[in-house]
């Protein structure tokens, strides 16, 4: 008999057996399972890998531009090569070709070519090329009728060729120079500045003889009189005045300086005879610009190497042969500023890497982070899959291909849209650091979850006598710390032109690791003893919150490192950095007033005085709070045997530069000892002397207190040694020979010191309003020359005025430092940003638990304020703690590396090494983070948790 379950149903012999189940795709089932895991874990994904990616090509980015600012701001003359072929004189005053065949205008301009050909990754165009003929010194015009300087020295002038002249002039009178006739004056033309500056006039024979009947002395005829089109024109670099009348000056035996007028007559192709026999040292010359704008950081070297060769090597030797001039010269200031522009490179990185290093050991924690709170969410998972028979490999490789599914595609977004956003030639640095970044982040879920699985053997390993595993790791990042360490106090950080110093950049970060493993340590002992502290005070918040703080998050033995040393990490990038700008921000101000002499100059041309009408409205200006008008000059000796040491002298009211010298914290003296001496030529004047010129009086001139001075008109002056200080403000520079004198005594024996060159002043002082002070006051009847190229009203020639905020304006105004300091505040931000992430991170893995937690508290009348201290209590010792340390290791950092430092290239200007501990900076980033963290926990507490709370409570625990 056959039981009702034997029997089966007959199946048709047509019939198609039933088709097999086909289980789901894992990765679909996954994402449709936990949608919003996969989007934050995308999101993640993407914003790190555009980070990794920007950054190279911000980096680029600076690097080029930083270099091409630096190179235009030296201005034309510097960035072009320049080219000259010498032309000889017989022994008949007649030009002798001693180079190649012809000399004349076509093969002037076929070597032109040949020349830019010849530039290759220089970049010069041949139309750039501005070459051409010009006489090797001036003559001196001898016409009684020109117009003559104070000095009644004449005017000079050169005979010049350019090739493109009358691209850049128009021709306001008269006619186009054209071709000499021997015997007769060569025909030229003269810009109408020079015209009306020296009294020439068109149609005019200009002569050079010593007297109007030399004839054998050649001689100019004006034919033409030109309006330059603009007197700012690159074309008229390195060219002897053509545009405009120069001021020049010449030592003479009556003065040691004479000033005089200089131009220059330009002259038709066909007078090179006469440019080469006007005066010796004619020269054939080209000036080839090169194409800044092409310029790379990145290649630099490689220009470096061509420009080499095109000055001096295999190339210059080509050309000497191609334009038949044996002895042509090629040279130019670009490999030294190539150099400075290398060393200002690297230091630029060196300060942009830190934060870039911040922000990369912060992202990673982070990734890190996420991956272990998704292990710890899915561990009963994995668990449950391999008690069902997966093995670890098959479970590895689903997790590595749902990740795949979601990193992948958004790290080729973030690539894609990085290099479209940053455009730059350079690709492979970015793609490489974001293909880096994205293989962690996709491997970062496998790991911890083989890590899971491994941990119990770890653990029993170590129960068996072994060393447990985090011990050695933290062991080996001390050791890898203290070897740093050692190494920084032994060798320094790396010189300028080394490179970027790998040690400056990882120090840090190794210093904050270890100390946020220390913090890690430390954290729970200290938490825990506040926490027993609060226990035996009334009231439970308290001592819930610190309970929970120290044992972390999920009732773990301690709580999490990670969210702990993200914000150690961040932290600590932000307050190195910051200190290091504020340190640049600092020795700027002070080079600035160390390179005025205060908070304000102005300087006078020689023979003129600072009246004391300038001197009373000066002082009166708003801002000013002590000024003194002073003399100096370097024309001074101190007489002492047989010999006499040159000195730089400076007379000065001794109060008001006593006041001064304090100020800047340089050569500073009591005003006091100064005083005495009546002023008689018997009685010695009370000077103070420099640390070197005491030296040298002692071992030159046998020492002793009492010298005499020659002055620069040759009368003497008795001093009496009072003291001696190692700087002054009046001079810049360390180890200077200079005296100082009080403006009573001296001026009383030798009234001519009396006549003040130089005014300084410290305080906040407007340098327009000085400026035009001095023009109404001081420069009255000098004649006001042409606007600067940025529209500002400039001082005749010879008057200075200088302010230190406007120095340091412009010390400071550089792409390249702009960029650098931009650079770190966008990875300060980053690496905050991330900190932030990381918290709220630890903070929303917690929620249900906590949201539990108070739920249950709720109904043993926890009010909701003190649910909120309680997630306030819980959280922010980490945070603190985490920021002290932060502070506590960026300023450790600080005091350890800072020795080394050399910021001359970030500041503008050289200045002595070292970088001061600062804790202003470090407190500011600490607080500001700490404060950011906090915000972003409280937020997620009053958005997410009452919603959490009241689930709970209407639910009841499940748990």
């Amino acid at each position: 008999m056959t039981s009702p379950a034997e029997t089966a149903a007959p199946r048709p012999l047509d019939a198609e057996p039933q088709a097999a189940h086909r289980p789901a795709a894992w990765v679909r089932t996954r994402l449709r399972a936990a949608p919003l895991a996969a989007l934050l874990t995308a999101a993640l994904a993407f914003g790190t890998v555009f980070l990794a990616a920007a950054f190279p090509r911000l980096l680029d980015r600076t690097a080029d531009q930083g270099l091409r600012e630096f190179l235009r701001d030296r201005g034309p003359a510097a960035t072009s090569v320049l080219a000259v072929s010498d032309q000889g004189i017989d022994d008949r005053g007649r030009a002798v070709r001693v180079e190649g065949p012809r000399a004349d205008a076509a093969r002037l301009d076929a070597d032109a070519a040949l020349l830019a050909a010849r530039t290759g990754i220089l970049g010069v165009a041949p139309g750039d090329v501005v070459h051409g003929a010009r006489s090797g010194k001036p003559r001196a015009l001898t016409d009684p009728g020109l117009t003559r300087t104070d000095d009644d020295a004449d005017p000079a002038m050169d005979l010049l060729y350019v090739q493109g002249l009358r691209d850049h002039v128009t021709l306001a009178e008269g006619s186009w120079p054209g071709t000499p006739v021997a015997g007769e004056p060569v025909p030229i033309a003269i810009s109408r500045d020079a015209a009306d500056t020296i009294g020439i006039r068109l149609g005019a024979v200009l002569r050079t003889g010593s007297s109007p009947i030399d004839d054998e002395a050649p001689r100019a005829k004006v034919v033409g009189i030109l309006h330059v089109n603009d007197q700012n024109d690159p074309f008229w670099t390195d060219l002897p005045c053509p545009n405009r009348a120069c001021l020049n000056f010449i030592r003479t035996k009556r003065k040691p300086f004479a000033a005089y007028w200089r131009t220059a007559g330009l002259v038709d192709g066909t007078a090179l005879e006469q440019v080469r026999t006007w005066q010796l040292g004619a020269q054939d010359f080209w000036r080839l610009p090169i194409g800044v704008d092409g310029l790379r950081a990145d290649r630099l070297a490689e220009t470096e190497q061509a420009l080499a060769s095109y000055l001096t090597g295999p190339t210059a030797n080509t050309l000497a042969n191609e334009t038949q001039r044996p002895g042509l010269r090629i040279t130019s200031p670009l490999p030294t500023l190539f150099r400075q522009a290398t060393a200002r490179k690297e230091t630029a990185a060196s300060i942009a890497s830190i934060g870039a290093a911040g922000l990369a050991g912060v992202g990673a924690v982070v990734l890190w982070l996420a991956a272990s709170l998704t292990g710890d969410r899915r561990a009963a998972e994995l668990r449950l899959l391999q008690a069902r028979g997966g093995s670890r490999s098959g479970v590895l490789l689903r997790l590595l291909g749902e990740g795949a599914a979601t990193v992948l595609p958004a790290a080729v977004a973030a690539t894609a849209l990085a290099l479209w956003l940053l455009p730059t030639p350079r690709w492979g640095g970015a793609v490489l650091a974001a293909t880096a970044v994205a293989l962690f982040t996709l491997l970062a879920l496998p790991l911890r979850a083989a890590g899971l699985w491994s941990r119990a053997r770890l653990w029993s390993r170590a129960r068996r006598g072994g060393a447990r595993p985090r011990v050695v790791a933290e062991l080996a990042v001390l050791a890898l710390t203290v070897a740093a360490a050692a190494e920084v106090r032994r060798r320094g950080v790396a010189t300028t032109g080394e490179g970027t110093d790998p040690l400056l950049v990882v120090a840090p970060l190794l210093l904050a690791l270890t100390g946020g493993l220390l913090l890690a340590r430390l954290q729970p002992l200290l938490v825990g003893a506040f926490g027993r502290i609060a226990a035996a005070r009334p009231g439970a918040v308290g001592f819930l919150g610190l309970a929970r703080g120290a044992r972390g998050s999920g009732g773990g033995q301690r709580p999490s490192v990670l969210p702990l040393l993200a914000l150690l990490l961040a932290v600590t990038t932000a307050g190195f950095g910051a200190t290091v700008l504020s340190g640049v921000d600092t020795a700027r101000a002070r080079a600035a007033r160390l390179s005025v002499g205060g908070d304000a100059s102005v300087l006078v041309p020689i023979g003129v005085t600072v009246p004391p009408a300038f001197a009373e409205a000066a002082a009166a200006l708003p801002g000013v709070r002590t000024s003194t008008p002073l003399w100096a000059d370097t024309e001074v000796f101190v007489l002492g045997g047989d010999g006499a040491i040159r000195v730089f002298a400076v007379v000065a009211e001794p109060a008001a530069y006593a006041e001064i010298s304090r100020s800047l914290d340089r050569g500073a003296f009591d005003p006091a000892a100064l005083s005495g001496g009546t002023g008689g030529p018997d009685t010695p004047v009370p000077v103070l002397l420099s640390a070197a010129l005491s030296a040298a009086l002692a071992e030159q001139l046998g020492g002793g207190d009492t010298h005499r001075l020659r002055l620069p008109n040759g009368g003497e002056l008795l001093t009496r040694t009072a003291g001696t200080v190692e700087a002054t403000p009046a001079l810049q520079g360390e180890g200077r020979l200079f005296v100082v004198l009080p403006a009573g005594p001296a001026v009383a024996v030798a009234p001519e010191l009396g006549r003040p060159n130089l005014w300084l002043a410290t305080g906040s002082v407007d340098q327009d309003a000085l400026r035009s002070l001095v023009r109404e006051r001081i420069a009255t009847g000098s004649e006001r020359p042409a606007p600067a190229p940025d529209g500002q009203d400039t001082l005749p020639a010879g008057y200075t005025v200088r302010t230190s905020a406007a120095v340091t304006a412009e010390l400071g105004h550089d792409p390249l430092q702009a960029s650098a300091a931009r650079l770190f505040w966008t990875a300060v931000i980053g690496a905050g940003t991330l900190a932030l992430l990381a918290a709220l991170l630890t903070t929303v893995r917690a929620a249900p638990e906590r949201a539990a937690l108070l739920a249950r508290l709720r109904t043993m009348g926890l009010r909701p304020r003190q649910g909120l201290a309680l997630i306030l209590v819980e959280s922010l010792p980490q945070t603190l703690a985490s920021a002290v340390g932060g502070g506590l290791v960026a300023l450790g950092a600080v005091a350890l590396l800072g020795p080394s430092f050399d910021l001359s290239v970030l500041v503008g200007t050289e200045i002595p090494r070292g970088l001061p501990v600062d804790v202003p900076p470090v407190l500011l980033q600490a607080a500001g983070l700490a404060a950011l963290v906090s915000a972003g926990v409280v937020a997620e507490a009053l958005i997410a948790g009452r919603r959490q709370i009241t689930t709970e409570l209407r639910a009841g625990d499940q748990r």
